[in-house]
């Protein structure tokens, strides 16, 4: 039987102490198969957020137990935890966050520097990932030189290029018009119908709607936790 590729016992994350205490997690149980495309959605407050942080190892749990792949992160060291993210996790945010003086490809290539991956094998990898998001003809452009959707896609580009076993998205589509959001989403799905295990906070219902799975949070906890059956039953 195969691990899952997140698994969450009784997660809480609180901030303050005493009266003044803010549970943002209040003991979250989740478990995210290998291959599942989740959303999780929730009003502004609702810790999804910091889940997200504590899903990709950007911040601990008060208390629970996080496996990552099989990997308790509890017991991880800082240096562990960078590895971890970096080999992992491919992270895709709101706002692009890619560097604007350097060209696509080598924005692509980060990850794989921060690895140790050779020059010649990283811009091979690079390369391949910015040709599967459909970026081939733009791989010596800058970020200025490309539009908001162009610009996400390098950034997916760069989340996948080392493989990661999570693809964790942060409302990817809120800079988005509707066109590259409509072109974002079938990205996605088609990461996803390859086997790509995805992650995505969002508070939009179409975003949501593409999933096949919506888990909604309350106060810090998971209020539902739906598969779609649609989704389910689709090629």
């Amino acid at each position: 039987m195969r691990r899952p590729v997140l698994d969450l016992r009784q997660v809480t994350k609180t901030y303050g102490a005493g009266d003044t205490a803010v549970h943002a997690v209040a003991g979250v149980d989740l478990v995210v198969e290998r291959g599942d495309y989740v959303a999780v959605m929730g009003a502004s407050g609702s810790g999804k957020s910091t889940l997200m942080n504590i899903v990709g190892c950007l911040d601990a749990p008060s208390s629970g137990r996080y496996l990552l792949d099989g990997v308790d992160v509890g017991r991880l060291q800082e240096r562990q935890l960078s590895l971890v993210r970096n080999r992992k996790i491919g992270f895709v945010f709101q706002s692009f966050n890619l560097l604007a003086r350097t060209s696509a490809v080598e924005n692509v290539e980060l990850p794989l520097a921060y690895a140790g991956v050779r020059p010649a094998e990283r811009r091979r990898r690079a390369l391949a990932a910015l040709d599967r998001v459909g970026l081939a003809g733009r791989v010596g452009h800058h970020p200025n030189e490309l539009s908001g959707g162009q610009q996400q896609r390098v950034a997916v580009a760069r989340a996948i290029v080392n493989e990661p076993v999570l693809l964790l998205a942060d409302e990817p589509t809120g800079a988005l018009d509707s066109r590259s959001t409509a072109d974002m989403l079938d990205l996605f799905d088609t990461l996803n119908a390859s086997g790509r295990t995805l992650v995505i906070i969002t508070h939009e219902d179409e975003v949501a709607a593409r999933a096949r799975r919506v888990v909604r949070m309350r106060d810090g906890e998971i209020q539902t936790d739906v598969r779609s059956a649609a989704r389910e039953l689709a090629p």
